[in-house]
């Protein structure tokens, strides 16, 4: 079963989760440990490889297990000159991004600054009003939990026609967009559902949610994040742009196919001004940071128990059948038994998928420099978790 149709630069790799979700549901005995690897990784090279062939220009990848850190990578991180994909690449994590958002966040519910269940109005009051909406009655859980019904403002056509979509984003790749402009954007619209009733994901929740923590903070959401998590885990190649349109080095190129109605086309879209997805996707890192950010996170080397515990406490994913969501991780049983948590992410370019167990003593991190070849996570997640590449869902 497929999530309803979400926008184009987004629906790649939230697309392949539900595949995975589907592919993985037969009944199962779960497991909450570390799950058995294929010895030396080679399934997971292996599928990897057969995503390049298949047409992915390149991936990279890093594993950590009980026997240690396996980093790879495969096929090209520039189709025009060639050169390889780097195993220590850069990239663009898009929403992955809420995880981090998300633990700062509970920190300073922590700290006592906030409460998931304050509502938005209160902590930006006027900000979310019309057409149906309230932010009287949505609270900062459902923003992280994608309960609140408010409207994806990717979901927008005029929107996704400037900034998304063939000659509209090539034109206006540069352009600096405000988080209230995008707000906006998903406020002229009706919400989808009465807050809390129902999982939908939405990135205006995760706009919101930036803006909230700027707001209790006192300070610029990557400053916080900077100064909560980067900066004490030493995550050295873990950055947010800005409003730069460069990527730090080393990294690949992302590429992307955006005329509908030139599937062959492959347009390079590395550069793209990070305030489009400010908040929601902006922030850029590599696999190996990726890997000691979310064991850190589940380590509980971030957040007191009780906070992590409200992360991961879930509400159903009606999209994805054996899945559930917590605050912005997500939670999977395979069918080899082996219960992961994850988070993923899909934007022009790139797509980006974090995996864990709930120890993180068995974790996964990779990424395509492209927007399409989604069929190729299903494998790769599955050789690598199960010890077997499981065929491509269609």
């Amino acid at each position: 079963m497929m999530r309803r149709k979400r926008p184009r630069a987004c629906v790649v790799a939230l697309a392949a989760v539900a595949m995975t979700a589907t592919a993985f549901t037969e009944p199962a005995q779960a497991s909450q440990g570390t799950a058995p690897a294929a010895a030396g990784h080679q399934g997971t090279q292996q599928a990897m490889d057969a995503a390049v062939t298949a047409g992915v220009p390149g991936i990279v990848a890093e594993a950590r297990d009980a026997g240690g850190v396996w980093k790879s990578a495969s096929g090209v991180g520039n189709l025009k000159t060639g050169a390889p994909r780097g195993k220590d690449d850069r990239f663009r994590t898009t929403n992955i991004t809420d995880t981090f958002v998300a633990t700062v966040l509970l920190q300073l519910e922590a700290e006592k600054k906030l409460s998931l269940d304050d509502t938005v109005e209160h902590l930006l009051p006027g900000l979310v009003t019309g057409n149906g909406n309230d932010g009287a009655q949505i609270t900062v859980r459902q923003l992280l939990n994608h309960t609140s019904g408010l409207f994806d403002y990717l979901a927008d056509k005029e929107y996704a026609a400037t900034y998304s979509d063939g000659d509209g984003f090539l034109q206006h790749r540069y352009d600096t967009v405000t988080p209230e402009q995008r707000v906006k954007v998903a406020l002229a619209h009706a919400p989808m559902f009465k807050p809390g009733a129902e999982h939908w994901f939405s990135n205006t929740n995760d706009v919101l949610a930036a803006m909230v923590l700027e707001k209790v903070a006192g300070r610029p959401y990557g400053d916080e994040v900077r100064r909560r998590i980067i900066e004490p885990l030493g995550l050295r190649a873990t950055s947010n742009p800005g409003n730069s349109s460069r990527l730090p080095q080393p990294s690949g190129r992302g590429y992307a196919k955006l005329f509908t109605a030139q599937p062959d086309r492959i347009d390079d879209v590395t550069e793209v001004n990070g305030s489009q997805s400010w908040g929601n996707g902006d922030i850029v890192s590599s696999a190996d940071d990726l890997n000691r950010f979310y064991a850190a996170l589940m380590r509980g080397k971030l957040l007191p128990p009780q906070q992590l515990k409200e992360m991961k406490t879930t509400v159903d994913d009606p999209a994805f059948p054996g899945a559930t969501y917590g605050l912005n991780i997500g939670r999977l049983t395979l069918g080899c038994g082996t219960t992961i948590w994850y988070r993923d992410g899909g934007t022009a370019g790139w797509i980006s998928l974090a995996a864990f167990t709930e120890d993180a003593g068995h974790q996964l991190v990779f990424n395509f420099n492209a927007s399409w070849g989604a069929d190729s996570m299903l494998p790769i997640l599955n050789a690598e978790f199960c010890g077997t590449p499981a065929a491509a869902a269609h």
